[in-house]
């Protein structure tokens, strides 16, 4: 930004109010107007950065400054001023003095709001969103953190459209092993967790949401784990308010389980009509500025998960987390004049120890290294795994140069950097990065701590895969006592270990071990998890595939038609995982003598592998040889030599994916 801390020669910036993982948001001062403002400044797009990365951020942070400024509403945040000086992206709006309703549950001691402020948020929100809807405008990430209630009582929603610049490139989620995007489940509609179409009424489903945790002090679906939160806004009806908090006006929790049917057709028509409701019901708004906020009661919460899930992601929610130390990846969409702060994810953490070399590195080398910490997840998190690792190498070096080669966050860069090269396959190399990891987080954390244990994992995963199975044996069997002895035999990371500790079993030609530990694992994952959990499918899957290898194909035929089934109603019928299901039932139906139905089902899978994945994705060509078995044994021949060839000639094109037939199932630690 330059030592003259002035932007464009107009905007001084004073003092910075909040950081983050993308920029800082600074209190200015506009000198032509002669106001106070608040200017938001994406981190510089220097040349370090990827390409394709900046100019997709850069045209989408225009695309959607514009749709911000021009909306004209007391309840939407006013955006002034945009552009870019010297690499770097701004954003010049009102500055807002309050809290956003993240905080004030906060500011509560994690208890709902009185009623009256909670009928009067709903109220003032549902206005703003009738009027930006009339725009033809979708926030599509309303929070707590997004809505603003300033210190005269106005309540104002911010970032309309600026949540989504991050997402776009990949800043703010991250994907599971399955593909969901995991992002805030928290206050996501079922359409968009389905990946169906959005519009106007997913945001009416967000904001239900939003007042359900302010009225309540729980979000609806008040669990820790993202899989079994997700399924909540798909599935299950939400409890009535007034099951929690006795005292909620009837109207306003029927007006709030209106705006969370399961459907866009079941809740109100528009945001105008719930304002409606609410104001004729409530017809006397009275805005309390500064009132304190009274403790409200104990009230029952909805059943949880096992106290261990805590530590899985499902993004942050309002209640119980406090922002200086909150735990989602960096967010751009934490408020417009929200607060920012720096991401404490373990994967992108810059925290130096005291008393250690990175107390006497400058900050801002660290938030730099920090940032392409970040860019390359995003590559990653995008599929480009060869450059997401060239980011990674360049990071761990610089951050050993500045930190210590033994720092936490040199060994995370390593740690990914090594990640990257197994994605491309170099799995020698990822087995030296692993191994340097889990050396130094031996002599740093210890050798039980959970990051060494990962790390570890990581190394029998890359020995699997270089073919030295009985090595990676010998890892995961260690691996797997440390964990169940400092986390227990329950816990996600230990039925992880045991679930690649089957895979592996299944490789050194123990198919009895492999198909007992792994009905083991699946059936503690279907109790502790849900039996729809993707965690739960994974190991089912690899039962099915143990089962064939015992010959028990009726058993692998069931197995596998049943994890088919969940998969598709739950990722849709051409998701990866589906299809690797499907295949499976083609292979025990071909295995079982059924060759006409086994036929069909590979000339499915493989059109739908054709066209998800691409014809000379390693998945399809595998389609496509079951295709031409199936062929050849029904007398077709020559239909399946030309199969054959047509097969052999996109494998000597190269290319696709490197993970291929039953390692499909078989995912990383």
């Amino acid at each position: 930004m330059g030592e003259t801390r002035l932007l464009q020669g107009r905007y001084r910036l004073e003092k910075v109010i909040g950081r983050g993982g993308m920029g800082e948001v600074w209190r200015a001062t506009d000198e032509a107007l002669g106001r106070r403002v608040a200017v938001k400044c994406l981190k510089p797009l220097g040349p370090q950065q990827d390409r394709d990365l900046v100019t997709a951020l850069r045209e989408r942070f225009r695309r959607e400054a514009r749709v911000a400024a021009a909306l004209q509403h007391r309840g939407v945040t006013v955006v002034h001023d945009f552009g870019e000086s010297d690499g770097l992206l701004y954003l010049v709006m009102e500055l807002l003095e309050g809290r956003n309703l993240s905080q004030l549950l906060e500011d509560n001691e994690q208890h709902p709001l009185p009623v009256h402020v909670v009928v009067d948020i709903a109220e003032q929100v549902a206005d703003a969103l009738a009027h930006t809807h009339r725009q033809g405008i979708v926030h599509r990430d309303l929070k707590p953190a997004n809505i603003m209630r300033l210190d005269d009582g106005t309540v104002k929603i911010c970032d309309f459209g600026i949540a989504r610049i991050g997402a776009d490139v990949g800043f703010t989620a991250r994907l599971t092993g399955t593909g969901i995007a995991m992002g805030t489940p928290h206050y996501m509609s079922p359409e968009q967790i389905s990946g169906d179409h959005v519009d106007h009424r997913s945001d009416l489903y967000s904001l239900g949401c939003v007042l359900y945790e302010i009225a309540t002090g729980v979000p609806p679906f008040d669990l820790d784990d993202a899989w079994a939160v997700l399924v909540g806004h798909r599935d299950t009806p939400p409890e009535p308010l007034r099951n929690h908090r006795a005292e909620l006006p009837e109207f306003f929790e029927r007006a709030v389980l209106d705006l969370l049917a399961k459907t866009p057709d079941g809740r109100p028509t528009d945001a105008a009509d719930l304002r409606r409701r609410i104001t004729a019901a409530h017809p006397a708004r009275t805005a309390v500025l500064h009132a304190p906020f009274p403790p409200a009661p104990t009230h029952p919460r909805a059943p949880h998960l096992p106290s261990w899930t805590r530590g899985m992601s499902t993004g942050h929610k309002a209640v119980g987390t406090t922002l200086l130390h909150a735990a989602p990846p960096p967010d751009p969409s934490a408020g417009l004049t929200g607060r920012w702060t720096t991401s404490t994810d373990p994967r992108g953490t810059v925290r130096p120890a005291p008393g250690r070399v990175g107390d006497r590195v400058p900050p801002r080398t660290l938030d730099h290294l920090a940032g392409r910490h970040s860019a390359g997840l995003s590559l990653g998190r995008l599929g480009r795994w060869e450059k997401a690792g060239e980011v990674h190498r360049a990071v761990a070096a610089e951050r050993e140069h500045a930190l210590g080669p033994d720092h936490p966050d040199t060994l995370t860069s390593r740690y990914e950097a090594g990640f990257a090269l197994s994605r491309t396959g170099r799995d020698a190399d990822a087995l030296r990065e692993f191994g340097r990891v889990a050396e130094g987080r031996d002599r740093v954390l210890g050798p039980d701590h959970p990051d060494t244990l990962t790390a570890r994992q990581e190394m029998a995963y890359a020995l699997g895969r270089l073919g030295r199975h009985a090595e990676a044996h010998q890892v995961y069997t260690s691996v797997l006592d440390a964990r169940t002895r400092t986390m227990g035999a329950d816990h996600p990371d230990t039925l992880r270990c045991r679930h690649h500790l089957a895979f592996n079993l299944g490789r050194l030609g123990r198919p009895e071990e492999a198909y007992r530990t792994a009905y083991e694992v699946a059936a503690a994952r279907a109790r502790l998890l849900g039996p729809e959990h993707p965690d739960t499918l994974l190991t089912r899957y690899e039962v099915a595939y143990t089962l064939g290898r015992l010959g028990r194909w009726t058993e692998a035929l069931r197995t596998y038609r049943e994890v088919a089934s969940v998969r598709a109603r739950a990722l849709g019928p051409d998701h990866p995982d589906t299809l690797a299901a499907r295949h499976g039932v083609g292979t025990s139906l071909g295995r079982l003598g059924l060759w006409a139905e086994a036929l069909l089902t590979h000339q499915r899978v493989a059109e739908a592998r054709d066209r998800v994945l691409g014809a000379a994705h390693p998945d399809a060509l595998a389609s496509r040889d079951e295709e031409a078995h199936c062929l050849r044994r029904l007398g077709r021949r020559t239909e399946a030599v030309e199969l054959y060839r047509r097969v052999a000639e996109l494998r000597g094109r190269g290319g696709g994916h490197w993970r291929t037939g039953a390692d499909a199932c078989y995912e990383g630690p």
